[in-house]
């Protein structure tokens, strides 16, 4: 039943997202990739982001390990490592958040997320090559973040007496995608520790009227409901921890989260799908209050693609049709909206209604991942089921 979907998302993969980009964004000058790519593919800003570097090694040797063995894979994954390695990091061992083209520092973001996908590329990237020095670090750059989490000081960000302890979704996030990734080369139990705990905190911001996973609450107990932070609801992300914890059962085995991965996918699609025009929102206040962040009634690419992969995994795992009549809706209005035919790659940014805001393929937040990664995952999970079905 899902072998068409998996058709179409290969060939989408193959045809015209890997091509893109390996055609329009690797420096062959200084190394690197560009991630500001016009339509077409025009470079309109040179600037390097580092988090968007580290996604790009991860996905090019995860192409390579896992799709297909092209040397154009490793060659693209080896160019970026390199160009990352060499100058992504400050004296103190933090990544920068982006570089000029040279490799000169220029800005530096006082969280944890560039360095997340820089261990994340050099994990991968280790994995292809074998290259112990780069996974080690990658190793050295986990423990790192992790300390940074429950540290914010060790980034410049001082605790101020108006701020509670606040847990972030996103940490919560990163912590379990890094631990997974390890988890699945070595035999460390602290990773497991990681993933339980992370286990721990996705219980934190569920919210249980709703379904949903909430962005921020507050570790002492607080009632953050007073500000918007406490009452935002972003789709995507709540979308994208379900299927992370639906992994993580993989090592951690718990039908009470199974359970819980399976209500928020539904309920974040519910809730965050917009009835008169279709799309997930970015971001929404979850008493209908008016959000800080301008762009929350948009359409952006990359919850549309985190929910694809989540909805292919429920439906996989539970064969239930309610997944499979939500994965025909999302994926309909993702490639009616999204991807470009003619110079190939997803658009990434619509208004309400599912209009173009802008035609750039990537920016300083979009670059080679969430789409490739999400078509990838898809084509593995359709045609893996397919393989385990066929078996006497």
């Amino acid at each position: 039943m899902l072998s068409s979907f998996a058709a179409r998302y290969r060939a989408n993969l193959a045809d015209l997202v890997i091509p893109f980009w390996l055609a329009h964004s690797l420096d062959h000058d200084y190394g690197g990739q560009f991630t500001c790519l016009d339509r077409d593919g025009t470079i309109y800003d040179t600037k390097k982001y580092m988090w968007l570097q580290g996604r790009a090694v991860w996905m090019f040797s995860r192409l390579y390990n896992e799709f297909e063995r092209r040397q154009e894979y490793l060659d693209a994954a080896t160019l970026i490592c390199r160009f990352m390695r060499r100058y992504g990091r400050d004296p103190q061992g933090r990544v920068y958040f982006c570089l000029t083209r040279e490799g000169e520092p220029y800005f530096y973001q006082r969280k944890p997320y560039a360095a997340v996908f820089y261990m994340l590329g050099l994990l991968e990237y280790a994995r292809a090559t074998g290259d112990r020095e780069c996974f080690d670090e990658a190793v050295e750059v986990f423990w790192k973040i992790d300390a940074w989490i429950r540290n914010p000081v060790l980034l410049d960000r001082p605790a101020l007496a108006g701020s509670p302890p606040v847990s972030s979704l996103a940490n919560v996030m990163v912590l379990a995608s890094m631990a997974i990734e390890l988890a699945r080369l070595s035999d460390d139990p602290r990773y497991i520790q990681v993933m339980r705990d992370a286990m721990d905190g996705v219980l934190r911001h569920y919210d249980r009227e709703r379904r949903i996973l909430i962005e921020h609450r507050a570790l002492d107990g607080h009632d953050l409901r007073a500000w918007p932070e406490g009452r935002l609801f972003s789709p995507g992300h709540s979308i994208e921890v379900a299927w992370f914890l639906l992994h993580m059962l993989q090592f951690v085995p718990s039908e009470m989260h199974r359970q819980l991965a399976l209500d928020v996918l539904e309920g974040s699609l519910a809730y965050g799908w917009d009835a008169e025009y279709g799309g997930l929102y970015y971001f929404m206040d979850i008493e209908g209050r008016p959000t800080l962040q301008l762009e929350s009634t948009m359409k952006l690419w990359w919850p549309h693609t985190e929910a694809i992969y989540a909805l292919v995994l429920a439906y996989t795992l539970t064969g239930e049709n309610r997944w499979l009549h939500w994965l025909e809706q999302v994926d309909d209005y993702s490639f009616r909206t999204f991807v470009d035919p003619v110079y190939g790659e997803w658009f990434g940014y619509c208004d309400r209604r599912g209009e173009l805001v802008l035609h750039s393929k990537g920016g300083n937040y979009k670059g080679f991942f969430h789409v490739p990664r999400a078509l990838l995952f898809s084509v593995q999970r359709i045609e893996g089921a397919s393989l385990a079905q066929d078996r006497p």
